[in-house]
């Protein structure tokens, strides 16, 4: 790895990212930037799920994405960072590890490059660690209305998701619950019932 002016050890750039990012229009500028001051921390770079990830001994610490109104910084285990700024954001309530430093412009990163390095260096030390965040089990999430009486009017499709892994479970429970509307919810639980009696989770062929 090379060093910068600084004498920090850098990472080194993947090709695929800069391809990737060559492609960016919105927030090229911005991206780079990020990058910057991820490749600085030392992490290894690699292009994952199509975005710019760094990883400390193939564990994810921070991936770089973008959004129409924002660029941002995805801390995987960010739950954990003490955050002394409160400027981590939770993307939607249900996401239990990930937290977000977003940015609107590139004025906004070179503000904040000094909380930024300071943010990945918490991120590292948290990965080295070897903590991870205590994720919430199937049972701590609420189950959508439409979903229990289905469950209660039929014992087999009750057997049947119970015999469901944790995760599969939970997946099913989340994207019951996200819909806004009783019907739509209902719809939901129609349409995937019969995977759920096949043991088939949300995104299983």
């Amino acid at each position: 790895m090379a060093r910068d002016r600084a004498g920090r050890v850098a990472g080194k750039m993947d090709p695929l990212v800069s391809k990737a990012h060559g492609k960016e229009k919105r927030w090229r500028a911005e991206y780079a930037a990020l990058r910057q001051l991820c490749l600085e921390s030392g992490l290894d770079e690699e292009l994952k799920w199509g975005q710019a990830c760094y990883d400390l001994n193939g564990g994810n610490v921070v991936l770089i994405h973008g959004f129409k109104e924002y660029c941002a910084l995805l801390f995987m285990k960010g739950a954990l960072l003490q955050d002394p700024n409160g400027i981590l954001v939770q993307q939607t309530r249900n996401v239990q590890a990930g937290r977000q430093l977003r940015f609107a412009s590139l004025a906004e990163i070179g503000k904040q490059k000094a909380v930024i390095a300071a943010y990945i260096r918490e991120a590292i030390a948290i990965e080295k660690s070897g903590v991870k965040v205590k994720m919430k089990t199937a049972a701590q999430f609420a189950v959508p209305e439409e979903l229990q009486r289905r469950l209660e009017a039929e014992p087999a499709l009750a057997e049947a998701f119970r015999a469901l892994t944790p995760g599969r479970q939970r997946g099913y429970l989340l994207y019951f619950a996200a819909a806004k509307q009783a019907a739509t919810r209902a719809a939901r639980v129609e349409k995937h019932a019969p995977r759920i009696l096949k043991g088939l989770g949300l995104n299983d062929p």
